[in-house]
């Protein structure tokens, strides 16, 4: 796209699944659509929780409301996102320390919002979940499964590029550009190029998440956020095939999602300063409790490794009719500065979740439809995203000349799509992660259809480097490539090398014992010795 004084319908400021959705269903109305994220997409909160398909099951007792957009929002994407879910529905299930008279207001509170809740018994828990606590003394199934976020916003971004939008990453918005009492456009740096450049749109949407804040300060409004940063741990293989929650109120490490080749125990939960919201790091504390507690849930999990753990930050709002700020909504937040403000053009959506992505887009692109008279209706919700026209059955059948070896990971990434991962020869099938079984071939179809830019873009579209060796193994060949396929000069890929390498040692240092601190100094051996990666702020792995 040519820099400069652009006219659009609508700029989008934000690459997380609700920036995503919101973008897809803009584009689809027919606006001419522009989205700006300041890194890469789902960098932020959407890359950084669970992955849980809620069903509305953990809010039913709290939060109707919440529970009730939950279900309806897991049913939809159960039909329009069948390559980035999985059905594994969930175990509610109660301890000897926790109270049984709990399960069956639980059961009527789920029947209320409409969730489909089984109670069973101890010994049917156990039958389809063997990896469940055997002290339990209730259980509860419920239709929660798992999504993967990074491949549920790279569709959204795929099918708003196909419908015209125009998707800028590392492009970090700097101001906001006013017209008197009226947002006409934003000013945003390009981290690539290091220059600013200025856009402008009819209405902008603030989609930034926890950074909503900062982004409305740019116009002088005040949208008070409080930041809780939520850590989790991820363990070295899948130890539950179904997802685990605690039957309780809520409180820390009280589930266990599988998801891929893993599983993940979270969560915590704790106040953090606004100005700290870049600076999340996971706490020795924060990894006992989530051991601790996570053991509860499955006994396996206190003698599984443990492969890496992240925290993310939770984009709760503070109530607008709450003075002290203290009073955080849960729900969706959707903020039209010109009723609220008396500034026009400029519409912020937060707070909500994952699961909620995009009811949350089809709000916020509702709200700039009318103000600029598009008649339009939504189609999000019945239309499947690009990789999810056929089920994945009817995709394994029809793409039979990928290696069997790596069909059913290839599909399971990129639904019907992955025919396009055909190229017939043998660079394309063979393997750049062992771990996650990506192919050459799906390195070269990121590269062309998903925006990859560098290495870190390329795990949150492939895999690479999430598995077991966090990229010891494929980082380099990952490299390799990328620099084959255009993407990347020799320089860069050194660089990219060092960057990739540091931010999955950043996930490993919290649980640096035993086998993840010997296979990471082996890591630092590797590529130290071997690569010639030096060591330092910027390159090579710390020590």
């Amino acid at each position: 796209m040519a820099m400069g004084c652009k006219e659009q319908d609508v700029i989008i400021i934000g690459g997380g699944a609700t920036g995503a959705g919101i973008a897809r269903d803009c584009a689809r109305r027919g606006l001419q659509t522009l989205l700006l994220e300041r890194h890469d997409i789902a960098t932020g909160a959407t890359g950084r929780n669970h992955g849980l398909l809620h069903s509305g099951a953990r809010y039913a007792m709290t939060d109707s409301e919440s529970a009730r957009e939950c279900i309806e929002e897991n049913r939809i994407l159960k039909r329009i996102a069948r390559h980035c879910i999985e059905r594994t529905d969930g175990l509610f299930i109660t301890l000897p320390e926790d109270d049984l008279t709990l399960q069956s207001v639980f059961i009527a509170a789920c029947q209320d919002a409409g969730i489909n809740a089984q109670q069973l018994s101890p010994q049917e828990a156990l039958r389809i979940e063997p990896a469940v606590n055997p002290e339990l003394i209730g259980a509860v199934r419920v239709p929660d499964g798992t999504v993967d976020p990074f491949r549920l916003t790279a569709a959204n971004m795929l099918d708003a590029r196909e419908h015209g939008a125009e998707i800028l990453t590392g492009q970090e918005v700097t101001g906001l550009i006013r017209n008197g009492d009226r947002v006409c456009g934003v000013r945003a740096y390009n981290h690539q190029t290091r220059e600013h450049h200025d856009f402008y749109a009819s209405v902008v949407v603030n989609a930034a998440g926890i950074w909503g804040q900062h982004i409305a300060e740019y116009a002088d409004l005040r949208v008070r956020m409080l930041p809780a940063k939520g850590s989790l741990l991820i363990l070295g293989h899948r130890i539950n095939n179904m997802v685990i929650n605690r039957c309780r109120k809520p409180a820390d490490a009280d589930i266990l999602v599988p998801g891929d080749t893993i599983s993940l125990i979270g969560t915590t939960s704790t106040p953090v300063e606004y100005d700290q919201i870049d600076n999340m790091q996971v706490t020795p504390q924060e990894v006992d409790i989530l051991i601790r507690e996570g053991s509860k849930l499955s006994p396996k999990l206190a003698a599984t490794r443990i492969l890496r753990a992240y925290a993310g930050v939770r984009p709760l709002v503070a109530s607008d009719d709450d003075p002290t700020g203290r009073n955080a909504s849960r729900g969706i937040v959707l903020l039209d500065h010109a009723k609220r403000d008396g500034m026009e053009g400029f519409i912020t959506i937060t707070g909500g979740k994952l699961m909620t992505y995009r009811l949350m887009a089809e709000w916020a692109t509702n709200a700039v439809c009318e103000k600029i008279g598009n008649l339009q209706p939504c189609t999000t919700a019945t239309t499947p995203l690009p990789g999810s026209e056929s089920s994945a059955e009817e995709t394994l059948r029809k793409v039979i000349s990928l290696p069997p070896t790596i069909r059913r990971s290839a599909v399971w990434r990129h639904g019907d799509r992955a025919g396009k991962l055909l190229a017939g020869d043998r660079l394309s099938n063979s393997l750049v992660c062992e771990c996650e079984a990506v192919t050459a071939g799906e390195v070269h179809y990121a590269v062309n259809h998903l925006s990859v830019n560098n290495l870190g873009d390329l795990r949150r579209r492939t895999r690479v480097g999430m598995g077991t060796c966090q990229g010891e193994l494929c980082a380099c060949r990952a490299a390799g490539l990328l620099q084959r396929f255009g993407s990347s000069t020799p320089a860069q890929s050194l660089d990219q090398l060092s960057l990739f390498l540091n931010e999955r040692w950043k996930g490993i240092r919290p649980i640096a014992w035993d086998d993840a601190l010997r296979e990471s100094e082996f890591t630092a051996w590797v590529y130290q010795g071997l690569c010639g990666l030096k060591n330092g702020s910027k390159k090579g792995i710390p020590q």
